[in-house]
């Protein structure tokens, strides 16, 4: 049985191993920073923007989602953003990713949000045929890009 909880603090240390795991999946375990007292600060403290679910198969983690809200001028309108979704590889093929895609779109209607979207590594194609499947199309026109570190630094600074 497929359930989906909102997640509370005590999870923190749930979150952070699946947040390693999808790290590793990703080839980029070196990245992260995250801690179990930072993601407890970040997800459930005064002034978090963030929220967190757990997805459980049987009463056990089998994955997780973390979104923010973010904003749309041409719609005026919020949007859900989704940063991470992780499904153990033990638990994929069992719907759980569909079920967390399922959840959120629940919400982003029930909040009003005009838009539901997140970004996919172009090599992840698990994932891009689960996003396909249920109907999200690529924004190939669109290009992210990112400051951090020294870069941000220096920007700030000028």
């Amino acid at each position: 049985m497929i359930s989906i909880r909102d997640a509370v603090p005590a999870d923190a240390a749930t979150i952070l191993r699946f947040i390693t795991e999808l790290a590793i999946y990703e080839k980029a375990e070196h990245e992260v920073e995250a801690t179990v007292e930072l993601l407890q600060e970040s997800l459930f403290g005064p002034g978090a923007v963030t929220r967190a679910v757990i997805c459980e198969i049987d009463g056990e983690p089998a994955g997780f989602a973390i979104w923010f809200y973010n904003y749309s001028t041409w719609q005026a309108r919020k949007g859900l953003y989704l940063e991470d979704l992780y499904v153990s590889p033990e638990f994929r093929g069992s719907g759980a990713g569909k079920m967390l895609l399922k959840h959120l779109a629940r919400i982003a209607l029930a909040e009003g949000c005009g838009r539901f979207e997140w970004s996919v590594l172009d090599w992840n194609e698990p994932a891009i045929r689960v996003y396909e499947a249920v109907g999200a199309e690529p924004l190939s026109e669109w290009t992210r890009y990112r400051l951090t570190g020294k870069e941000l630094e220096a920007l700030a600074a000028d």
